[in-house]
């Protein structure tokens, strides 16, 4: 193998050993990947451009193979229908996402930073470019390099004060800097790198003891009790017809389950019952009369559920629209009262609608829905104030990938949330390192906005997470488990100054990234 060929494969391990510090592999070791990643950038860098970007994408391959190589298992959910994409959604998932560090390499070659401001130059353009990934199209911010650190632990505290993508960029720094030992630099400037790296660790760690010593707010005497039912019914075997029935008597029988103190909130999870709701509840149907047997006088059900809507169009006729919603309902004097509905806003790529529908469908792809059509969006999340329940704002599945997504929720409303909810249907990932993965980032949205999260899942994991992204004991059902979770809504904590702030410190370490390029240069011999 030849030099170039060999710091290729060095980027590749690079992004291999950056994914593993992610769950459930937890290697955080591994972050110094990023420092490889840099050092292969500066080798040969009189090279052409396009070497710095093939570099940085074989680095993104790495990264989001390991990350995402969960995303064979929806395809093989139904393998005569879907089973032949398994393959290419592999190599569509890890190359397609791998561009954005390819361009982010070759963003960085372009600005030829000078010294040890290469560090903040890199973790600017890598940070930068990982926003990018949240927002394009859709966005899909999975396992950002901010999130690597567990949720709940010290590092993560940080997100806190400046979120995930602000974690991300002090990440990168910190894990970047060793790759100064190759930049032919005086013995002072690498010390003074790796002092200020060491120091930027500390402050990680140093702040999340400080916040994590605070006793978390007892709960009021009045806080609601919560169930969370957990079914595990397998993704293989929801969409049979033949199984409604069985499916809707397991999670009755688990929200009727006997406990010390009756829940006044019942959880099931996104898209609980293979079927339209509308259909399951109209009049006629055996399902709504046992949906209110299934709760108790004055009970509230928070249900993940599939729903229809008619829609007028230009020529007078009605259509049907289809929604991912979580659907609100109350038992009241022996009947049924819907007191709130949320329509999933943030919809998955090729999961639930297609990009180029007409052309995709010619193609023969379809997206993964069982619906007869796509989903449709939902408008701009709000928080939902069901009757019975404290005002929460909705996460249905994807949506608790995003930054932001609460405290913008809040803007609109002009309320601030006492939870999150998280209705999830990780099913789709069977046994992989999705759901762990999937819980870990759930959870970051509970640090930054010092809010509880309580998470439901078909089939694991489901869990009651308090304000600084820790599962609450005894509060968890993993992988496989079929039961369910009795707690206490925990209290929310202080607005934190993620909240107020949103991306402001981010926008200002992208700044400071750009001044180092500037900073380089001037102090170039």
């Amino acid at each position: 193998m030849n030099r170039n060929g060999l710091i290729r494969l060095w980027a590749l391990l690079g992004g291999l050993a950056a994914g593993l510090a992610h769950p459930p592999f937890g290697l955080l070791p591994g972050l110094l990947g990023y420092a490889l990643i840099l050092a292969t950038l500066e080798a040969d860098s009189p090279r052409p451009m396009r070497s710095a970007f093939f570099r940085g994408w074989l680095g993104g391959v790495g990264y989001f193979g390991i990350s995402t190589w969960w995303i064979v298992e929806p395809f093989l959910v139904d393998v005569k229908v879907h089973g032949w994409m398994a393959p290419f959604g592999i190599v569509a998932m890890a190359g397609g996402l791998a561009l954005f560090w390819g361009v982010a390499a070759l963003v960085y070659r372009a600005l030829r930073p000078e010294g040890p401001w290469k560090v903040l130059v890199f973790a600017g353009c890598f940070a930068g470019f990982e926003w990018l990934r949240g927002h394009v199209l859709t966005g899909f911010p999975w396992n950002l390099p901010g999130e690597a650190w567990r949720a709940g632990g010290a590092p993560s505290q940080g997100a806190a004060l400046v979120g995930a993508y602000g974690l991300t960029w002090i990440t990168l720094a910190v894990a970047a800097a060793p790759a100064v030992f190759g930049f032919r630099l005086g013995r002072s400037p690498v010390i003074a790198t790796l002092a200020l790296a060491l120091a930027g660790l500390a402050g990680l760690y140093g702040y999340g003891w400080s916040r994590l010593r605070g006793e978390l707010p007892a709960a009021p005497a009045d806080a609601p009790r919560i169930r969370v039912v957990q079914a595990d019914i397998d993704q293989k075997d929801k969409w049979k017809p033949e199984n409604l029935r069985l499916i809707f008597d397991s999670y009755a029988g688990l929200t009727r389950r006997p406990a010390a103190a009756a829940p006044e909130i019942v959880v099931w999870p996104e898209g609980a019952l293979p079927a339209v709701i509308d259909d399951l509840i109209a009049p006629g149907s055996i399902y709504g009369p046992l949906l209110v047997d299934a709760l108790q006088e004055g009970q509230t059900l928070l249900m993940g559920a599939n729903r229809a809507e008619l829609a007028p169009t230009a020529d007078g006729l009605a259509d049907v629209r289809y929604f991912n919603s979580l659907v609100a309902f109350r038992r009241e004097g022996g009947g049924l009262r819907v007191t709130g509905v949320y329509d999933k806003h943030r919809l998955v790529p090729f999961g639930e609608y297609l990009p180029l529908g007409d052309l995709a469908t010619r193609l023969g792809i379809r997206s993964l829905v069982h619906m007869p059509e796509d989903f449709s969006a939902g408008p701009p999340p709000r928080p939902l104030a069901p009757w019975g329940a404290p005002a929460l704002q909705p996460l249905i599945c994807y949506e608790a990938l995003f930054p932001g997504f609460v405290r913008a929720g809040a803007g609109r409303e002009g309320i601030r949330p006492t939870w999150i909810l998280n209705v999830s249907n990780d099913a789709w990932f069977g046994g992989t390192s999705g759901p762990l993965q999937h819980l870990n980032l759930a959870s970051y949205r509970a640090i930054e906005e010092g809010l509880p999260i309580v998470r439901s899942t078909p089939t694991g994991v489901s869990a009651v997470i308090d304000g600084y992204g820790r599962v609450l004991p005894g509060a968890r059902l993993g992988l496989g488990e079929l039961g369910v979770i009795d707690a206490k809504l925990p209290p929310p904590l202080a607005p934190t100054l993620y909240h107020r702030l949103g991306d402001a410190p981010f926008g200002a370490m992208l700044v400071l990234s750009a001044l180092a390029v500037w900073a380089g240069r001037v102090r170039r011999p």
